[in-house]
């Protein structure tokens, strides 16, 4: 789920790694013994700390996602909301070839009275965002061992948050305080103030990452441009003076405004159809936004563990995460939901009730995937799954401070299946919400989120493969011959 991003550049240039941090960071577990020789097992993300830039492919990569997508995202949105153009990419070209390109890009872009409207709400959803982080109770959760051998510790109150969003949206929306459908209303301004505020957001951390890194996992490869899009800094955190733990970055980026955003949007997108339409919401709109309701609940019921994936171990905060988790996520991962706004496809009961168990069958069995994973994790290796025990194999890798450290990889259950299977239930579910769109003839552009999804996956788990090679070596040679397909079994 926060999978909120495109393909990333391959590996970065040599990192000059600050020698401490002089910002105050969360006590550190004491390190597993090792269990093998130092010869046995890798220096875990030795790419992150001394990366090498190449500039036909990294920083040419970084300029073109930089660039491109940001306008993408006026354009999807403007293909969505145009009545005339309808989701239509034909009749989008159509438009285009009318008039010069000058003139066709100025007519998808929001005015500043527009942006400045959106701006307000922006501004008010992320403070409350960071103040429920900061007020709910939680637990105190460690993630796992950095490279530098450092262990973030975050606040589990995901579920809390995410409940009492949606009780101030609706409290906030009975007494008339705003629209409920202000996420529909305000969508242009909204995305283009994210477009310009998450860049700024990158600058920040990208200068805070050089001078004032929150931990030793920090560096930069000397090249600006990939700085800014990669990041300079693996776990940034601001406002200790106030917090003990202080705010992380990516938590913030990635879970409390992005997956939030997302969560909020369907019922905000329902809300706008139920205005527009004279008091009546779609079945389709009904399958579309109940499904990512329930889909975004169970990610924070998850949340600490996905704090603890490959994308959080490995991904720095600059605009790869930081700007797609603020701007792609609000805008192509609800782009189907936008557009069911004004076209209410009435799908009848038999497909309602189809896409409604697709939907969920799809969600559970990614909630049961992850949960046994966790669970095999938790009890060192010694887990019941599907009535057996669990098999897995013990892969040791080493952190920058020396230390040998140890993971459990399940090859049960749905783990046994293939390395990344969580990604097929994704696909189940994402189609069931977008498919929608599909029952209006030939507009396709509400559809574009799952045609995204399937690319990125399928992207990510060769790249995911790399980075478990990288900090499990030959342990990860010997997972990958008991398991040898990554996604669908005797396909890929």
């Amino acid at each position: 789920a926060a999978r909120a991003k495109s393909p990333a550049p391959a590996k970065r240039s040599s990192v000059k790694t600050p020698k401490k941090s002089p910002a105050p960071t969360p006590s550190k577990r004491s390190s597993s013994k090792a269990r093998a020789s130092s010869d046995a097992a890798s220096t875990w993300a030795k790419d992150n700390v001394k990366p090498t830039v190449t500039a036909w492919k990294d920083v040419l990569g970084s300029i073109f996602l930089m660039t491109v997508p940001p306008f993408f995202v006026h354009i999807l949105t403007f293909t969505l909301r145009d009545k005339t153009i309808n989701g239509s990419w034909f009749k989008l070209v159509e438009f285009l070839g009318e008039q010069d390109i000058a003139s066709s890009f100025g007519k998808m872009l929001p005015t500043w009275a527009e942006i400045q409207n959106g701006a307000y709400y922006v501004v008010m959803f992320g403070i409350i965002q960071l103040l429920l982080m900061w007020l709910v109770p939680g637990k105190d959760h460690y993630g796992p061992v950095a490279p530098s051998g450092h262990v973030p510790v975050y606040k589990a109150n995901g579920v809390q948050c995410f409940v009492l969003t949606i009780v101030l949206w609706a409290v906030g929306a009975y007494l008339e305080l705003f629209p409920a459908g202000w996420q529909y209303d305000h969508a242009p301004g909204m995305f283009a103030f994210l477009n310009m505020s998450a860049l700024v957001l990158c600058c920040v951390l990208y200068v805070k990452g050089r001078y004032a890194p929150s931990t030793p996992d920090a560096g930069h490869s000397g090249n600006l441009i990939f700085d800014v899009f990669w990041g300079t800094e693996l776990y940034p955190r601001f406002g200790h003076s106030i917090w003990k733990i202080g705010w992380d970055v990516k938590l913030f980026t990635n879970c409390r405004f992005g997956m939030m955003y997302w969560g909020l949007s369907g019922l905000s997108y329902a809300a706008a159809q139920y205005t527009l339409n004279g008091g009546w919401v779609s079945d389709s709109m009904v399958v579309s936004a109940l499904l990512q309701v329930i889909y975004v609940l169970k990610f924070f019921w998850w949340e600490m563990g996905y704090m603890g994936t490959m994308d959080i171990q490995h991904d720095r905060a600059g605009f790869y995460i930081c700007w797609g988790c603020l701007v792609w996520v609000p805008s192509l991962y609800t782009c189907h939901t936008m557009y069911l706004v004004h076209n209410p496809v009435d799908l009848g009961t038999a497909v309602t009730m189809m896409l409604l168990v697709l939907g969920i069958g799809g969600v559970y069995i990614n909630y049961e995937a992850d949960a046994q994973k966790q669970e095999y994790r938790r009890n060192k290796g010694h887990s019941i799954i599907w009535g057996k025990k669990a098999k897995g194999i013990v892969a040791e890798y080493t952190t920058a401070d020396g230390a040998t450290n140890s993971s459990h990889l399940l090859m049960s259950g749905w783990w046994g299946v293939s390395r990344h299977f969580h990604y097929l239930p994704e696909w189940m579910a994402a189609f069931a919400w977008t498919a929608p769109t599909l029952a209006v003839g030939g507009n396709l552009a509400g559809f574009t989120y799952f045609i995204f999804l399937v690319v990125l996956l399928v992207d990510r788990s060769g790249r995911d493969d790399l980075r478990c090679r990288s900090k499990y070596t030959t342990y990860w040679d010997k997972y990958c011959k008991q398991v040898p397909y990554k996604i669908m079994p005797y396909i890929y």
